[in-house]
C-alpha cells in the first residue's frame, strides 16, 4: 500500500528529526526528502513545529489501544493484562527509530510548551488512565488488595518509564542494553505479588 503525501512527510520528517535534530531540520529539507515544493508541504501542515507534534504523538502513544470494552474484559485477567501492556511497551522501547524519537523529544521537551502538554495528556494521563482503569477492575473481581488504583497506576508505570529512559542513556553512549532487557517483565512479577490478593 502507497503512502499519501502526508503520511510520506511525517515519515521522512521523523528520520530528519532523529538524524539531525529539530533546529537543523528546516522545512525544505523534509520538502526535498519527499519530492515535493516547500510549498507543497504547506498544504498539509502550517510549519515544522506541526509536523514534530503530529510525530510526538505516535511517539507518546499509549502502548495498548483498546476501548473501554475491552479494558473492562482485559483486565479481569490480572497479570496477564500488565504483560500485554509491558510486552507493547518493551516493543516501543526497543525500537530503534522510535528510541532516537523519544530520546530528541525528551531534549524538546523543555523547549517546547505545546510538546510538553501533549506529554501530559498523550502520554502521561492516558497511560495512568487506562491503568487506573485496569487495577480497578482487578479491585472489583477480587484480584488484587484495594487501595487507590491512581496511585497504583502511578507506581506501576514510573518504573517502566525509568528503564525505558535509562536504556536511552545507554545506547547513546553505544552501551550495552543486555542487562535490562528482563527488567520490566521481572518488574511485573514483582509488582504482580505485591498487589495480588494471597488467594490470586
Amino acid at each position: 500500500m502507497s503512502l499519501t503525501t502526508k503520511e510520506k512527510i511525517l515519515k521522512e520528517a521523523a528520520t530528519l528529526f532523529s538524524e539531525l535534530g529539530y533546529k537543523a531540520t528546516s522545512v525544505r529539507k523534509i520538502a526535498s526528502k519527499v519530492g515535493i515544493r516547500e510549498s507543497a508541504l504547506y498544504n498539509h501542515f502550517k510549519n515544522k513545529e506541526e509536523i514534530f507534534l503530529t510525530i510526538a504523538d505516535e511517539i507518546f502513544v499509549t502502548p495498548i489501544q483498546i476501548s473501554q470494552e475491552e479494558i473492562e474484559k482485559e483486565a479481569k485477567r490480572g497479570k496477564a493484562f500488565l504483560n500485554r501492556f509491558v510486552t507493547q511497551y518493551k516493543l516501543l522501547t526497543f525500537d530503534k527509530h522510535s528510541e532516537k524519537m523519544f530520546r530528541l523529544l525528551l531534549i524538546e521537551l523543555f523547549a517546547n510548551k505545546a510538546l510538553r502538554e501533549r506529554f501530559i495528556n498523550e502520554f502521561h494521563q492516558k497511560n495512568i488512565k487506562l491503568l487506573s482503569q485496569a487495577f480497578f477492575i482487578m479491585m472489583q473481581n477480587d484480584l488484587i488488595r484495594s487501595n487507590d488504583p491512581i496511585l497504583i497506576a502511578y507506581e506501576f508505570l514510573s518504573v517502566l518509564f525509568y528503564i525505558r529512559f535509562e536504556i536511552t542513556l545507554l545506547r547513546f553512549d553505544n552501551k550495552s542494553t543486555a542487562s535490562l532487557a528482563t527488567q520490566m517483565e521481572k518488574h511485573v512479577d514483582f509488582f504482580w505479588e505485591s498487589i495480588k490478593k494471597q488467594n490470586c
